[in-house]
């Protein structure tokens, strides 16, 4: 009977030490734990779209940055962060979308593609270099001018939460 409680007595204390020494983070920010990184860099993105938006690599730069410091705990600095963003805006196009009778589209899509070089200077197998497309279609009939920035703005969002996931978050 007493080798029966000191056995019980042992495998709960080999439990409750096993138990302690194993920790679970929780961030409410969708990214994973930087322990390591502590700043980073995003460089201007310029436009080499045969397309030009003018407000676009303004517009994006300033989105990306302010994205990874709304959910980052990383410090911002002009450059060599622990991890850094750079690239350019490679496409920016309209194409009909949903042809129908008389060949008249229904729909339009813009499109824009980012190339990115993300390197992470800490942990450098989680560098990457590869490009992101988001679009967002609309009516043929509204004029481009009253929907472009809407659409610009939607799709530089879709297009951040892609770059942000396959980085910071790592998924």
């Amino acid at each position: 009977m007493l080798k029966r409680i000191v056995s019980f007595s042992i495998a709960v204390l080999l439990g409750i030490l096993l138990l302690s020494s194993c920790q679970v983070k929780y961030n409410f920010t969708g990214s994973k734990p930087m322990v390591l990184e502590k700043t980073f860099t995003v460089y201007y993105f310029p436009n080499r779209a045969r397309l030009i938006n003018p407000t676009l690599s303004q517009s994006f730069t300033e989105q990306l940055r302010e994205k990874l410091q709304r959910q980052t705990s990383l410090n911002e600095i002009s450059e060599n962060g622990d991890i850094e963003f750079e690239g350019q805006i490679t496409g920016y196009e309209f194409r009909p979308m949903s042809i129908q009778k008389e060949d008249l589209a229904a729909q339009t899509r813009l499109t824009i593609t980012v190339k990115v070089k993300y390197t992470n200077n800490k942990v450098p197998e989680d560098s990457f270099e590869t490009s992101f497309s988001a679009y967002e279609d609309f009516d043929s009939s509204l004029p481009i001018s009253s929907v472009e920035d809407e659409l610009t703005a939607e799709i530089i969002d879709k297009l951040n939460d892609d770059i942000f996931n396959a980085s910071i978050a790592n998924w």
